[in-house]
């Protein structure tokens, strides 16, 4: 992945270091490695700028400790880490998730990594940060840690929407999972992404005057409530509106409990074992279960006027 490095393939350079799950990349993620950029920047004219590094994880470390608990992610490491550069980090380290990592010592793992592995001068971190074996390290360890080193510890502010609730990779699954497209677009800072690679599907839009895309498995991202959404569909051969279909298609027997196609509008391109990225624009309708063929195919329709109406708004 490009612009990404594990943590035993680096060497220590000073810098100004975040450390984090960063699932999502939102916009309150985003405001950290602002924080963090500005930090980098030398105090004196003439004196280096610090590399500004982002420290995340392979997976949520809930997979290892409770896997029980561990959320569905919202997006792939692969994106996180274009995510991460796109907003400004210098670097993104990867450090794998392991049951070794869960039981290195707090103090170890801010001393070989953070400090003499990576080459800490700055670290920001929110004031509930904790890490290390059963969370016993915190933003106080990393100052006493730093101060001997010449280093220095900062805190981060939370970012609130207007009711003061704050923006989290939490709050983002619930509105996705309820297809709010607008709030978890809004707290993400763009437009939530589905992509993986076309696969033939039963071929049944194709028959019904609409030849869809079929995502196959494993889709990137966090696949929102069932229903029919507006998106932009990013392929090859460029960018067109689209119609997408999310669910188990209860029209129809024997589909997969939950499958993602869309069909291209005013397109008929063949994109078969070709990638494609579906960027969610707004929330058309929920699933139905039609009775008769003639009402899904004039539902269709429908939506793709609805499609066409809410790709128009949201471009102009």
């Amino acid at each position: 992945m490009s612009g990404m490095a594990w943590i035993d393939e680096l060497e220590s350079v000073p810098s100004a270091i975040t450390v984090g799950k960063f699932d999502g990349v939102h916009i309150g993620h985003q405001r950290i490695i602002e924080q963090l950029r500005a930090l980098a920047e030398p105090a004196e004219p003439g004196a280096e700028r610090l590399s500004t590094t982002v420290v995340t994880f392979d997976r949520n470390p809930l997979e290892v400790v409770r896997p029980d608990r561990a959320p569905v992610p919202l997006v792939s490491l692969a994106h996180k880490v274009e995510l991460l550069r796109a907003a400004g980090a210098d670097r993104v380290v990867v450090v794998p998730f392991t049951p070794e990592t869960a039981a290195q010592p707090a103090r170890e793992f801010a001393e070989r990594v953070l400090f003499d592995g990576l080459g800490a001068r700055v670290l920001l971190v929110g004031d509930d940060f904790r890490f290390g074996a059963r969370g016993a390290g915190d933003a106080a360890l990393l100052r006493e840690l730093a101060e001997p080193r010449g280093a220095r510890v900062e805190s981060i502010d939370d970012i609130c929407f207007a009711d003061g609730r704050r923006v989290s990779s939490t709050w983002i699954r619930e509105a996705l999972a309820l297809g709010r497209i607008d709030e978890a677009n809004g707290m993400l800072g763009r437009r939530h992404l589905l992509r993986g690679d076309v696969v033939r599907g039963f071929q049944r839009g194709r028959s019904l005057g609409y030849p869809t895309a079929n995502l196959g498995a494993p889709v990137e991202g966090f696949i929102p409530a069932d229903g029919v959404y507006a998106a932009l569909a990013h392929v090859d051969a460029g960018t067109f509106a689209a119609a997408v279909s999310i669910g188990d298609n209860p029209t129809f027997d024997g589909v997969a409990a939950k499958t993602v196609e869309a069909y291209l509008l005013d397109v008929d391109i063949d994109l078969y074992d070709r990638p494609i990225a579906l960027e969610l624009v707004d929330f058309v309708r929920p699933m139905h279960r039609f009775e008769s063929l003639d009402q899904l195919i004039a539902q269709m329709g429908r939506d793709v006027e609805r499609t066409r109406e809410r790709i128009t708004a949201a471009t102009a």
